[in-house]
């Protein structure tokens, strides 16, 4: 379907990939990278195999996911030991079934195995658990799921994490943040082996973007909140949300929760897995966000309203979470009227 460098497609075959499920997984931690994968094809000469997929679980057969919907393991773990000689790329895959998974011998002696034989291992989202809990991440930097990176952090202090990272490389090993990141890395898989243009046109052809901006912040602010257990943060995670345009330094945050300033900071980053000045900062981003794809509102009342001060200023914060100004933001995100009023519409 397109021309594309001959001298790169002449040095690739076909790729043997290994897919790792099991119970409770996440249906799009297994499907969408694949999906990546196998897209290349559609952009390849024909008679191009660019991968081939192995679906390995504990047992041969039916593998229930958390949506209900069920996966078609190819092979047991035994099997797969004995059937796959050779191994390109190692996955594995996350979901709410990881904290199981860990305790499943079968399936930590076969990712160790195949670990051992792989060019390439890598996990998408709490799949990192599996990696960690195999010593395979000691040293070494990798994210996960926004919401697991603290647990990492704590359960495996040999490894640098990194939450705000969509995907890490670190040298032959690759992790992803949660779900969809997961197809982000795969993208990059696919580009290091076929090349940037066949990548850019399964990125188009699945609408995606070639590189996503930003990093997993963009996403949680919200959502930390409705995690805290501690009463104390989490009322103060909801105050620096309804109220992101007044002071919010750690001197005042710490007053207003009865703590001293480092028992605060102390606590606000065993609870969020961040600074309590960059959950304030993402909070604003967040707020400024939202008005700039919903409102009318010159860029710099949004960037006072918002708690920035200035235009400027919130102009590199979205540079350095985005990628892009907050102008820019406005015209690629915004929700024009004729689509709010769709999407209100009875």
């Amino acid at each position: 379907m397109m021309n594309t460098d001959s001298s790169n497609i002449a040095k690739n075959k076909t790729k043997n990939v290994v897919m790792v499920t099991y119970p409770g997984a996440h249906i799009l931690d297994v499907v969408g990278p694949l999906e990546v994968l196998t897209g290349a094809a559609l952009f390849l000469p024909e008679g191009t195999i660019p991968y081939e997929t192995n679906l390995v679980a504990n047992k041969k057969g039916s593998v229930d996911t958390t949506s209900g919907l069920t996966l078609q393991a190819g092979a047991s773990f035994g099997d797969a030991k004995k059937k796959i000689a050779e191994i390109d790329t190692l996955i594995i895959s996350g979901g709410h079934g990881t904290t199981d998974a860990l305790q499943d011998k079968t399936l930590m002696d076969y990712v160790a195995f195949a670990a051992s034989k792989a060019r390439r291992i890598v996990s998408i989202c709490t799949g990192a658990m599996v990696l960690a809990e195999l010593g395979l991440l000691n040293g070494r930097r990798a994210t996960t799921h926004w919401w697991w990176c603290p647990i990492l952090a704590q359960r495996y202090p040999e490894v640098t994490i990194e939450p705000d990272a969509i995907f890490i490389r670190d040298e032959n090993i690759w992790t992803s943040a949660g779900v969809t990141a997961g197809m982000d890395l795969a993208l990059a898989l696919l580009e290091e082996d076929w090349g940037h243009d066949v990548a850019l046109q399964v990125a188009r052809y699945n609408v995606m973007y070639m590189m996503r901006p930003g990093g997993q912040t963009q996403f949680s602010a919200n959502l930390i909140a409705q995690k805290a257990d501690d009463a104390k943060i989490a009322e103060t995670l909801d105050h620096i949300l309804d109220n992101v345009s007044e002071n919010l330094t750690v001197t005042s945050l710490a007053s207003r929760a009865c703590m001293s300033e480092r028992s605060f900071a102390r606590k606000f980053k065993d609870e969020t897995g961040m600074t309590p000045a960059h959950y304030v900062e993402a909070a604003r981003l967040q707020a400024a966000r939202v008005e700039l794809e919903q409102s009318d509102m010159p860029v710099e009342q949004i960037a006072v309203q918002s708690g920035f001060g200035n235009a400027e200023r919130m102009r590199r914060v979205f540079q350095r979470h985005l990628g892009i100004s907050a102008t820019d933001y406005r015209d690629r995100f915004r929700i024009t009227p004729s689509i709010q009023e769709e999407e209100h519409a009875p």
